[in-house]
């Protein structure tokens, strides 16, 4: 387990200028994110903002709270457990190849996985659980893409995945569905 730092969750660009600035770009250095702007990144993306309740940064549907985010990297991939603020390890070993189509994922220091675990939405119908899973994957990946562009990373946002060779990868359960994909790093 990775014991992340606390978030920094003052400073950063006024919400304007970060939505002026909110880019795709698929250029990536590969230098590695400081384990600062790891814990700032994960936190804005899906971290807990009101410890009272338990409720994150991003909106989820019935409060479901059914995205995990994985976080793969060189040295292996790992689950951020939001109520905790760590990282528990899933694999060992670099799988950022695997996270996508495009080459740049194999070399750009991080990878997201939008992982939806449909057992915590219930009794949802399946064309529920996929319009919701997937809509919450979509404020948390908009969460990153606003931190990123107040914090000067580069960022892009994928769904070109083979989905199921993730899913073996990252020994997901039946009942998890990779959704979506992020990069994310220092521009090139």
């Amino acid at each position: 387990m990775i014991t992340l730092p606390a978030p920094q969750t003052t400073g950063g660009k006024p919400l304007m200028e970060a939505l002026g600035e909110r880019r795709s770009t698929r250029e990536f250095s590969s230098r590695a994110l400081p384990v600062q702007i790891l814990s700032d990144l994960l936190w804005a993306a899906g971290g807990v903002n009101r410890p009272d309740s338990g409720k994150r940064t991003a909106p989820s549907a019935r409060d479901w709270r059914e995205i995990d985010i994985y976080v793969v990297t060189a040295e292996g991939t790992w689950r951020y457990d939001a109520d905790a603020h760590v990282l528990t390890p899933v694999v060992a070993g670099d799988l950022r190849a695997q996270t996508g189509h495009q080459d740049f994922v194999a070399s750009a220091p991080l990878n997201l996985v939008y992982v939806a675990d449909l057992n915590r939405m219930g009794d949802a119908d399946a064309e529920h659980k996929r319009l919701y899973s997937a809509t919450d994957t979509g404020f948390v990946a908009q969460n990153v893409y606003l931190y990123c562009a107040s914090a000067e990373l580069a960022v892009v946002v994928r769904g070109s995945i083979d989905r199921d060779a993730l899913a073996r990868a990252l020994k997901l359960a039946p009942n998890q569905r990779v959704i979506l994909a992020q990069t994310v790093g220092y521009p090139r």
